[in-house]
């Protein structure tokens, strides 16, 4: 690997370890290219060839499955978890929930319960794929 490749790398790396920091804060384009030094355009095209995804899709990913998490582990209603997870609205939140897991957010609640193993081995068991929703160039 060259050291372009490298540095690239690296700079797309602080953005997605900003994204995992922050995700649930409102994060847009301009502000993770800025964390990457790169054009908005740029970083979205080289986070995808970076990690497979666009930034919008992680991003989407990372909040269910902290939702997911959230929706195992504690009473908290749907919609204080859809908020607490950085999603401003309960339906996009719902949608996006079924995308990702193949369910509603309550019918995975009553479905999965805490899980009894360690956490590395739940998390990596329980993690979502990516899902095909068309990609976007914002995030939200």
């Amino acid at each position: 690997m060259n050291r372009s490749v490298e540095d690239s790398n690296r700079r797309m790396l602080r953005a997605r370890d900003a994204m995992d920091r922050d995700y649930a804060k409102p994060l847009d384009i301009p502000a993770l290219a800025r964390i990457a030094f790169v054009s908005p355009a740029h970083f979205i095209r080289a986070f995808r060839t970076t990690f497979g995804e666009t930034p919008h899709r992680y991003l989407q990913r990372r909040r269910v499955e902290r939702a997911m998490a959230l929706l195992r582990e504690t009473d908290r209603s749907v919609t204080d978890v859809c908020f607490d997870v950085g999603f401003t609205s309960l339906g996009t939140f719902s949608r996006t929930f079924h995308a990702v897991v193949g369910e509603s957010p309550s019918s995975y609640r009553r479905r999965a319960g805490p899980v009894p193993v360690p956490t590395c081995f739940g998390m990596a068991w329980l993690r979502p794929s990516s899902f095909g929703e068309a990609d976007r160039g914002g995030l939200t």
